[in-house]
């Protein structure tokens, strides 16, 4: 029989196949070796079942009678929690179902944390049965979900209760330098007044105004509030450069649901053809690195080529490109180069290029490889090449339904453009495989942004900055970086936003020029912004300003992006 003074805590982890990879084993590691290590390690008992199905959790329940659960993994908000089913892939429990199973045990369990995103939907649900329960209000990074268990555990090994527990594992998360310490959320069953990490004082008054505990109904949980985040320090050491791809261990990247699990599901299927269409500087090749990010998390290789690289010389030249392409890969590979091998005799270049990857690239891999093609559109104005170049792709993906070998290449590519060079619909690959558009950062995207970048706005404020960016990822970021780090008044901000004196100078630029290029489309801009009603114009116009982001459509109508370039450009286009 078990000591009663003994608390046992059982982790469910689950990983799905088809979703972002997390770091659980080491979460678990750090945790045990944190309790192993605590002076009063013999009150703790850990268990653990990984890769838990919705009937493992319920057995786990049963057999192992914890008095703390911890659950590591996905969470999706309203939709559940992200378990496995019998083949590896999501399994998403809804709230009820999940309150449900906890009220069972609602007389031996003392406390939940769940380390999944926006889980605090599940929290409130479940902090009606049991007496503290732990969820995120956000989407939380893995390195500070992993720093917020650690801390947690380590105050528990040391003798604290959980409330202690709870502000310490914030301030872990703190003290590792991530501006997510007030994703954590602790509610308490009967408490009118729970316990919150302590918020980091504001400039000219102290945290106490942050703190302050709304009231709730005696029996009801009552929930620790978010207060608002502090103001950050002149340069935090958490901000980034701005530009190209966003860093994988980024806390800055805005996953944008569905898109991130759609493409990780496709990304595992034999044959997989993955295009993502977007304009410049929305978040594409960012997105295209997680999904190879992702292939290599299940054992694959992976290679990312932008054909911006390439060079106008080789791009004009259906050979020279295939030797490029073929040369890269295998150097990305760490193979021998042995392109002058595969390119003697009288075939074509595209014979040559694909007993290239069919009989030498793919012959040699003993696992799957992710070949990423970044801004592909690169080749719209060599049509010639372009048509031989994306029929050859297609090609490939058409061969891979009954060519084992061919099933092995998973091939995604981006572009910014509208596809209006003339393919033959048997031959393109832009009318198969997963078609990925994506679009502005929605309101709560951008509020989460904002909490990120550790700022305080009014939400007139955080509606202003929609408004001025409408949602466009690479805008955002400019805005908020420049107010984290103080070195503009959110007043200023807006007002000198539209000129081309300030950050956005070069990015409006670019726009201009494009424009200047192409008279049509400058006169269809300005009939765009002359007023502030949605407008009706060409058909083709419409689609090639909005495939560069200058305009949303609505309906058969379209508008201005945002304000920014509704200023801008009626003052440049006078």
């Amino acid at each position: 029989m078990s000591d009663p003074l003994t608390k046992k805590i059982l982790i469910l982890a689950a990983n799905p196949q088809n979703s972002t990879p997390l770091r659980l084993d080491q979460e678990v590691r750090e945790i045990d070796e944190g309790l192993t290590r605590a002076k009063q390690r013999d009150r703790f008992e850990l268990e653990q079942r990984w890769a838990v199905r919705p009937r493992d959790v319920q057995r786990a329940m049963l057999d192992l009678a914890p008095q703390i659960v911890h659950f590591s993994g996905h969470g999706v908000g309203e939709g559940g929690l992200a378990l496995e089913d019998d083949v590896g892939q999501a399994k998403l429990v809804s709230t009820p179902a999940i309150a449900g199973l906890f009220e069972l045990f609602a007389d031996q369990i003392e406390c939940v944390l769940l380390n999944a995103c926006y889980s605090e939907v599940q929290a409130r649900a479940i902090a009606q049965h049991i007496p503290y329960v732990i969820g995120m209000n956000q989407a939380v990074g893995d390195t500070a979900a992993r720093e917020f268990a650690v801390g947690f555990y380590d105050a528990l090994g040391a003798g604290r209760d959980i409330p202690f527990a709870y502000k310490f594992a914030c301030n872990s998360i703190r003290m590792a330098g991530i501006a997510e310490e007030l994703t954590p959320v602790l509610l308490q069953k009967d408490h009118p007044q729970p316990d919150r990490p302590p918020a980091a004082p504001t400039e000219g008054g102290s945290p106490s105004s942050a703190r302050k505990v709304t009231p709730v109904t005696q029996g009801s949980p009552s929930v620790t509030p978010t207060p608002p985040p502090p103001t950050p320090a002149p340069l935090p050491v958490n901000l980034e450069e701005l530009g190209g791809q966003v860093p994988l261990d980024s806390p800055f990247y805005i996953e944008r649901p569905p898109i991130e699990p759609r493409c990780y599901e496709a990304v595992v299927k034999p044959g997989a053809l993955i295009r993502i269409k977007a304009p410049r500087q929305m978040g594409k090749s960012s997105l295209m690195l997680r999904i190879l990010n992702h292939a290599t998390q299940q054992g694959y290789r992976s290679v990312w080529l932008n054909l911006q690289a390439a060079g106008e010389q080789t791009l004009e030249s259906p050979d020279g490109l295939l030797r490029w392409l073929c040369s890269r890969v295998s150097r990305k590979l760490g193979l021998q180069d042995r392109v002058e091998d595969y390119w003697q005799g009288p075939r074509g270049c595209n014979d040559k290029c694909t007993d290239y990857f069919e009989l030498y690239l793919l012959e040699e891999l003993t696992v799957p490889l992710a070949l990423g093609l970044d801004e592909v559109d690169q080749l719209f104005q060599h049509e010639a090449v372009a048509s031989d170049f994306f029929g050859l792709l297609r090609s490939w993906h058409e061969e891979s339904k009954f060519n084992p070998v061919w099933g092995k290449l998973r091939l995604i590519f981006s572009h910014s453009k509208e596809v209006y060079i003339p393919l033959n619909i048997n031959q393109s690959p832009f009318n198969v495989g997963l078609p990925v558009e994506l679009p502005p950062l929605n309101d709560q995207q951008v509020a989460d942004l904002i909490r990120r970048y550790g700022l305080t706005l009014s939400p007139r404020q955080a509606v202003t900055i929609m408004d001025l960016t409408g949602g466009h990822p690479y805008l955002v970021r400019v805005a908020l970086s420049y107010l984290a780090r103080r070195e503009i008044s959110f007043a200023d901000l807006i007002a000198t936003a539209p000129t081309a004196e300030w950050a956005y100078g070069d990015h409006l630029r670019r726009h201009l020029y494009s424009l200047q290029e192409h008279p049509d489309l400058l006169a269809a801009m300005q009939r765009v912004i002359a007023g502030d009603e949605p407008v009706r114009i060409d058909d083709t116009q419409a689609f090639k300003l909005s495939s560069m982001g200058l305009v949303r459509l609505s309906g058969n109508d379209v508008l201005p992006l945002c304000d920014l370039y509704r200023q801008y450009f009626r003052e440049m286009l006078k």
